[in-house]
C-alpha cells in the first residue's frame, strides 16, 4: 500500500484530495508542517506527499511555493479538489460567537464570518481545528472544515456550505523522489529568477511565444534572500522530454540566473 504524507489531522482537505488523485486505497501519514510533509518523502518514509499550492477564491499557498523552491522532489501529478466547507460544532448558529479554522479555510468564508459578526482564531489545520473545538467543549465555539472531519471527530455539522463562493477548488500537486513519464496531455512547472537587466522577463515569456507554447500561469514571489527580488513561478503545457521544449528550456536558463524545472506531470482535469 502506497504512503502519502499531508499537513493536518485525518480528515483533512489534504488527505481527501490525495485519495481521489490515488484512485486506491492509501496510508495517510498526517505531518504537523508543510515542510515536514515533504521531507518525509525526502527521508523515504512516504512514497508521495501531497501539497496545496492555490485556491480559486483565495489564491496561491505562499509556504507551498516556497518549499517548491527548496525541495529536491519532482511534481509528479496534479488535482483540483472541490472544497465544501461545513460550520462544525456542538451549539447553536446563533449562539456561535468564535470561530476556529486554518486561515485559508477562515478567508474562504470571510462572509459568514462578518454577516454573523463571529471572532475567528487561525489554527495549523481545517480537520485539526474540529479536534480543538470537540476539547473545548463550548456551545459558543465552532469550526470550519469537512463534513468528513464532522464524522472523524464525531462534532455535528451546524450549517453546510459557507463559503464567499461554492465554486471552490484548491489545486495540489503531488511529489516524489520519482519522475513522470510523458502521456501526452502534459504540464511542466518550473522556477527561475531573473538577470536585472532592461527587458530580461521579456526575453523569457518571447520564447513561449516562439515555440507557441501554453502559459497556464506565472506569479512571482519574493526570493527571502535579497529585497524586492523574485522568483517566478511559471507552469505550461508540454513534457521536459519533448524536445521543443527541452530546447526552450535550455534558451531560457541561459537568460536566468537561477532556473529548476520542479516536475512534468499530467495535467488534471478542469485546470
Amino acid at each position: 500500500m502506497i504512503q502519502v504524507s499531508f499537513q493536518g489531522e485525518l480528515g483533512a482537505y489534504s488527505e481527501a484530495a490525495a485519495k481521489a488523485f490515488f484512485d486506491e486505497e492509501i496510508k495517510s501519514i498526517p505531518c504537523a508542517t508543510f515542510a515536514e510533509v515533504l521531507q518525509s518523502t525526502t527521508d523515504n518514509e512516504t512514497d508521495y506527499s501531497i501539497l496545496p499550492v492555490e485556491n480559486s477564491l483565495e489564491g496561491s499557498v505562499g509556504e507551498s511555493y516556497d518549499l517548491l523552491y527548496l525541495t529536491s522532489l519532482n511534481v509528479i501529478g496534479e488535482i483540483y479538489h472541490k472544497i465544501e466547507h461545513c460550520l462544525i460544532g456542538t451549539g447553536k448558529l446563533d449562539e456561535i460567537d468564535t470561530i476556529y479554522s486554518h486561515p485559508q479555510a477562515l478567508g474562504q468564508c470571510r462572509k459568514f464570518i462578518q454577516k454573523y459578526n463571529m471572532k475567528s482564531i487561525p489554527t495549523y489545520d481545517t480537520a485539526g481545528s474540529v479536534k480543538i473545538i470537540k476539547e473545548l467543549n463550548k456551545t459558543n465555539f465552532a469550526c470550519i472544515a469537512s463534513k468528513t472531519a464532522s464524522v472523524i471527530y464525531d462534532v455535528p455539522v451546524i450549517k453546510k456550505d459557507i463559503a464567499n463562493n461554492l465554486n471552490n477548488h484548491t489545486r495540489f500537486l503531488i511529489l516524489s523522489k520519482d519522475k513522470s513519464r510523458k502521456t501526452g496531455n502534459d504540464k511542466t512547472s518550473i522556477i527561475f529568477s531573473i538577470k536585472h537587466e532592461p527587458g530580461s522577463l521579456y526575453r523569457i515569456i518571447e520564447n513561449f511565444n516562439i515555440n507557441k507554447v501554453n502559459l497556464t500561469k506565472i506569479e512571482s514571489r519574493p526570493t527571502r534572500t535579497n529585497n524586492w527580488e523574485y522568483n517566478f513561478y511559471v507552469d505550461f503545457e508540454g513534457h521536459e522530454k519533448d524536445s521543443q521544449i527541452s530546447e526552450m528550456l535550455k534558451k531560457i536558463k541561459q537568460e536566468t540566473v537561477f532556473m529548476k524545472v520542479l516536475g512534468s506531470y499530467p495535467a488534471a482535469k478542469g485546470n
